[in-house]
């Protein structure tokens, strides 16, 4: 965490609409009191800082980041339906104010403004940044780490994005083996104020991977045919698992925990590619090994990552994107995530990415799916108060806080 980055008061949050209506009792104050207490957002990406026309808007929340097609609109979506409902008042608009309005306020209001309105109602006590890619941004500069921990009211941590790492390695080595060593000491440099790692090898040769450790030899050849052209997209799978395990390694020296892309990806990726259950092997082979497994953003394959949380003690998950992608349907994702695996296991991550409003509605809506999953629990007397209370912390920050040692 960076202690320059202390955050001011954070907002009143018993003010916000986070709890879901039609509940069969009322929450008990300290059940309440642990879903409306601040959060550790594990996972997320920088916003946009510039102004936004609708036509730029658009494609930001979307997964395809393509316009939608002629005479139809990406507010025709559970995200989009969810930013006109949830976003639109803390931007002093009525509930389900038309996209036009929105937008026009959006721009009325300026940037900085609406990140600062959106990220600080979010009651956020601190963001882990994935600094590897303006995610989604558009190829325009997203706000840093500590920009989103002061709009937001925050603390901020990084989470070092490893293909990243060694696509600046690739772009300065001199030959293969100069690549394996300025990789370890490029990764080095990197954790030395990381709060993690994190890697998207789903979306680059898919999860159904070797996991071993290749050998010397395979590398440098690898790494021999990549510095040809190393400005080109990293796919050879000899150098993502030469890449991961050099991360695992630099991650056990420092106690910092990886974390894994499964699930939904972008129109470059193979879905079936991304199924947490993929990984097994890697992370079978990684358990002596002590380092921490994350699996970030799961949906649609949430029930396996539940189940690796279960079966191995150094896995964790989060829902992730699928909070504001899926809006009202997380809850069904949430509670099939609390099915199966531990709840010391289970993590808040809004995946936010693009525009702020994927950070609001992904804090929101986990509060939103776990009220209602604990009123269940409650009136079915099935957990006491203090269960429910403990597990809201647990999710919330306490689980985040012990496995990132903030």
């Amino acid at each position: 965490m960076r202690p320059d980055d202390a955050p001011s008061a954070l907002p009143a949050l018993s003010s916000l609409s986070v709890l879901p209506a039609g509940l069969p009792a009322e929450l008990p104050d300290p059940v309440r009191e642990a879903l409306l207490a601040p959060l550790v957002d594990h996972h997320c990406h920088g916003v946009r800082r510039d102004e936004l026309v609708r036509a730029q808007f658009e494609p930001l929340i979307t997964e395809s980041g393509a316009p939608a097609p002629p005479g139809a609109t990406h507010f025709d979506t559970p995200l989009g339906a969810a930013i006109r409902r949830w976003c639109a008042p803390v931007l002093d608009l009525d509930p389900h104010a038309p996209a036009a309005v929105y937008l026009a306020r959006r721009s009325e209001l300026g940037p900085a403004e609406v990140n600062r309105r959106l990220l600080g109602a979010a009651g956020i006590a601190a963001f882990l940044v994935d600094t590897g890619a303006d995610a989604g941004n558009g190829g325009v500069e997203s706000l840093s780490a500590a920009e989103l921990g002061r709009l937001g009211g925050a603390v901020t941590g990084e989470i070092v994005r490893i293909e990243r790492i060694e696509e600046e390695v690739a772009g300065a080595a001199s030959s293969g083996v100069s690549y394996i060593s300025d990789l370890e000491t490029e990764l080095a440099a990197r954790l030395s104020r990381a709060a993690g790692l994190t890697s998207v090898v789903a979306h680059r040769c898919g999860l159904d991977l070797d996991p071993a450790r290749p050998s010397r030899g395979s590398v440098i050849a690898a790494a021999n045919r990549r510095l040809a052209d190393p400005k080109e997209r990293l796919t050879d799978p000899v150098l993502l698992r030469h890449l991961l395990w050099t991360a695992v390694d630099a991650a056990r020296e420092r106690n910092l925990p990886l974390q894994f892309h499964t699930g939904r990806g972008g129109p470059g990726s193979d879905p079936h590619r991304a199924d947490p259950a993929l990984l097994a092997g890697l992370v079978r082979a990684l358990q002596p090994v002590g380092v921490p497994v994350v699996l970030l953003r799961c949906y649609p394959f949430h029930r396996q990552a539940a189940h690796l949380a279960a079966a191995f003690p150094h896995v964790y998950v989060d829902a992730g994107l699928a909070l504001p992608a899926t809006a009202a349907g997380s809850a069904a994702a949430v509670a099939e995530l609390l099915e199966v695996a531990p709840f010391h296991k289970l993590l808040f991550g809004s995946g936010a990415r693009g525009v702020a409003e994927t950070c609001h509605l992904g804090a929101l809506y986990h509060r939103r799916a776990l009220a209602g999953i604990l009123a269940e629990r409650l009136a079915a007397g099935e957990w006491s108060v203090p269960d429910a209370a403990r597990v809201a912390h647990m999710i919330g920050s306490g689980n985040a806080r012990r496995v990132y040692r903030l």
